[in-house]
């Protein structure tokens, strides 16, 4: 584990290199996980790729900050990882949040991006009254009240099976996420618009959807994708919103497949 100190808050990141001349690949989790949410998918990119993964302010490791947050304060946090770590020219994939940080990033520092991979997400992620509602919701009964419905947008019911530990786990992690960590960044989502910024983006994007997926539904994820100039748009089938957790193979391999075929070229 490792850490830094960016402006006020405390970051935790991890960093797995393959060599020094891999070009590196940036992976920003969801709102409610932590980088754990990646285990799957790394070893079967690390041989080619040094990957960085990191914990938001208010999630994981990560220090609290002062919510509520902007996607700004979470765009400070990962340029000052990169400016610590020397890192440029980055491969970045978001997830849902995370792919709303990328496009901000992008937008601010169009120097450290190379390409994106926008995955689970869009340039407008739901509604204010949605996103209100529900911090309203955790103030008053914690996110143990919204587990339920939380995890039947994350994941398919054959990965909710009671028998699968795997989502046992992941029911864990968002339960133990500090609330005021996770409210925090929805108020950071209700706010953010990139309907304009994304017609502007002119690095090469993946634009993934899960099949299932209930937060970000497909036909989200593809008006996003149909905003930016040459994104391709791909399905993961069998797989809701966290799909590097129910499909870690099939997430990797259009990962691989996008930056070595389509932006290497």
């Amino acid at each position: 584990m490792q850490f830094v100190r960016i402006s006020d808050v405390t970051i935790h990141y991890d960093v797995t290199v393959a060599d020094s001349g891999k070009p590196v690949l940036v992976f920003i989790n969801s709102l409610g996980t932590d980088s754990r949410i990646w285990h799957h998918v790394l070893p079967k990119l690390s041989d080619d790729f040094t990957i960085l993964t990191f914990d938001k302010r208010g999630h994981g490791l990560s220090d609290l900050g002062t919510p509520p947050y902007s996607i700004d304060d979470h765009v400070s946090d990962l340029v000052g990882l990169l400016d610590h770590l020397e890192m440029a020219e980055v491969f970045i994939c978001g997830l849902s949040v995370g792919g709303l940080i990328a496009q901000r990033a992008y937008e601010r520092r169009p120097d450290l991006v190379r390409a994106m991979i926008l995955s689970n997400t869009a340039h407008k992620i739901g509604t204010p009254e949605m996103w209100n509602q529900r911090i309203s919701a955790i103030e008053t009964g914690g996110i143990a009240s919204m587990v339920d419905d939380i995890m039947a947008k994350w994941f398919t019911p054959e990965f909710r099976d009671p028998g699968n530990a795997a989502y046992q786990g992941y029911r864990n992690m968002l339960q133990r996420q500090p609330a005021a960590g996770y409210t925090g960044t929805c108020a950071a989502i209700r706010d953010a618009d990139f309907t304009e910024a994304a017609q502007k983006i002119a690095v090469p994007v993946l634009c993934i959807a899960g099949e299932h997926d209930g937060s970000t539904p497909p036909a989200l994820v593809r008006s996003m994708a149909d905003l930016i100039d040459g994104a391709q748009y791909r399905i993961i089938e069998d797989a809701a919103h966290i799909p590097c957790a129910e499909a870690p193979a099939a997430y990797a391999a259009l990962i691989r497949s996008f930056l070595f075929n389509d932006v290497e070229d």
